[in-house]
């Protein structure tokens, strides 16, 4: 009987598997069956009916594209090898809204871009300067522009291309302004009396800081939440924006801050025959806010070449303003409330790219635009800086032969040891991506379709009109009785704390001798 009931279990362990081998290969076919079921449902979820390429998958509505493109051109034209190179295939196309490609060369920015930025200007400039600095500053995401016009730029050819591009206003500087400004509250108050009746640069800065405060008006109206105030010979570069954004940048800044300051970097051009900086000059000098202590003053002396300062112009920077009840202009260089004291942020990496006497023809049309005397005494009447006292004089007593000398001498970097010494050391550096977006505009035809449509008086451009009232109308209204009581209780807030603050002139960076410890 053992025997036959040993025989018999060995049977049936060998007939029957254990359950832990049924186990495992439940496992191992569930494991199979599993991703293959996720696979196919997500072909059923991505089937069409046919096969479209993912860059064809949005309509031309929704499609951003590089400015000189057709908007109406159907998506199959994505996939289509082109004969002639094209900017959007160069630099890609993106869906983001972050760096402003919007749709074709007209740059038709919708309501919902937010933070919207415009900039003021005071400029006599030609279309040959004005109209890179415009789309340039569209390109990072700036959307009204406020240009106060005279000279070559109240020209009626300039001014009427100029007029035809969106969201772009034109402020000529006419009798009417003139008696406009004459009324503002400015003349009455301290801040900005130490620069009144007098010639050339001070003229101009006065008459910057009465444009500004009108162009505050016209921010407001517009539903603008920052304004900036720069030359049309400077760029703001949006460093630290993944996206190269200034939109972007400024929307990063807390709410609680009301004044962000963009240090200024200056050109440093290595050729004397520059014709167009904006396409030509790529070497920078970096401000002192952005350097080492130790580098700024350890190197000052070759950093200067001779000259009076570190940069030949200005050094302390330019600055952005978030628009609020009471907000002044503070000079050229910042902005002030009259009700509070603003809180004020200097970025690390953004700047201002100020691209000053870059043409050796700016010697003789700084010149050309004062009367003063070429003579020491003379030109501290008339000029801030010292480099600009030197540079007129010298455009008014010397042959053209000594002029260009000087010019090399003070200017123009030649010295290739030196250059590569200083950019080593982080006190020049390379900045491409201005000239690389202006000859791109360029070559998309951007500025000559423009010209083009306007000269012919083509209606090609959208134009807000509903917007662009009179500068007259718009001070009027901001000025009228509601503001009075305003105005009348800034300035008791003023009086009350025995405050005298004075408008921010262009002012050099610290030279050796000083400590470096001065807000500058």
């Amino acid at each position: 009987m053992a025997g036959i009931y040993s025989s018999t279990r060995a049977t049936s362990s060998h007939s029957s598997p254990p359950s832990s081998q049924v186990f495992n290969s439940k496992i191992l076919l569930l494991l199979t069956l599993l991703p293959l079921s996720l696979a196919l449902f997500a072909f059923a979820l991505q089937w069409r009916g046919e096969i479209h390429d993912p860059t064809t998958r949005w309509s031309p509505k929704d499609r951003l594209e590089f400015p000189g493109m057709d908007a109406s051109t159907s998506s199959d034209r994505i996939t289509t090898k082109s004969s002639s190179s094209s900017c959007a295939e160069i630099l890609g196309q993106s869906r983001s809204v972050t760096f402003p490609y919007y749709r074709d060369w007209k740059f038709n920015y919708t309501s919902d871009l937010k933070p919207k930025i415009c900039i003021t200007t005071s400029t006599s400039a030609g279309l040959d300067q004005i109209l890179p600095w415009i789309f340039y500053h569209k390109v990072i995401g700036v959307s009204n522009f406020f240009l106060f016009v005279e000279g070559k730029a109240a020209s009626p050819g300039v001014s009427k291309v100029l007029e035809s591009i969106p969201d772009v206003k034109l402020i000529f500087r006419t009798r009417e302004l003139e008696e406009q400004q004459a009324k503002s509250r400015i003349w009455n108050e301290t801040w900005l009396s130490s620069f009144f009746y007098k010639p050339c640069n001070y003229e101009l800065f006065v008459k910057q800081s009465l444009n500004m405060e009108m162009a505050i008006v016209m921010a407001r109206e517009a539903d603008m939440d920052w304004i900036l105030h720069l030359d049309t010979d400077e760029l703001i570069y949006p460093a630290g924006t993944r996206e190269y954004s200034l939109r972007k940048l400024l929307s990063y800044v807390p709410k609680y801050v009301d004044m962000v300051v963009f240090p200024n970097y200056e050109s440093s051009v290595e050729r004397d025959d520059i014709k167009d900086p904006f396409s030509e000059v790529s070497m920078f000098k970096k401000n002192y806010d952005h350097l080492p202590k130790d580098t700024y003053f350890g190197n000052y002396k070759e950093s200067t070449r001779g000259n009076p300062n570190y940069f030949l112009t200005y050094g302390n920077g330019k600055s952005a303003a978030r628009i609020q009840h009471h907000l002044r202009p503070n000079g050229a260089h910042r902005w002030h409330n009259y009700m509070k004291t603003p809180n004020e942020i200097k970025l690390d990496e953004a700047a201002v790219l100020h691209y000053t006497y870059t043409k050796f023809s700016d010697l003789t049309s700084r010149r050309d635009r004062c009367g003063c005397k070429p003579t020491k005494d003379d030109v501290k009447r008339c000029f801030m800086l010292d480099f600009d006292r030197s540079a007129f004089i010298i455009a008014s007593t010397a042959t053209e032969e000594e002029m260009l000398s000087w010019y090399r001498e003070h200017v123009v970097w030649t010295d290739k040891t030196l250059n590569m010494k200083l950019m080593r050391k982080g006190i020049l550096t390379r900045i491409h991506a201005p000239m690389v977006i202006i000859q791109g505009l360029r070559e998309a035809g951007t500025f000559s379709s423009l010209i083009a449509s306007a000269q012919s008086g083509a209606d090609h451009l959208s134009l807000v009109t509903d917007n662009n009232n009179s500068s007259s109308k718009a001070y009027e209204g901001k000025n009228g009785d509601k503001t009075k009581e305003v105005d009348l209780t800034g300035r008791k807030v003023l009086e009350a704390s025995d405050i005298v603050l004075s408008a921010v002139p262009p002012l050099p960076p610290p030279t050796e001798f000083d400590d470096g410890d001065d807000d500058i």
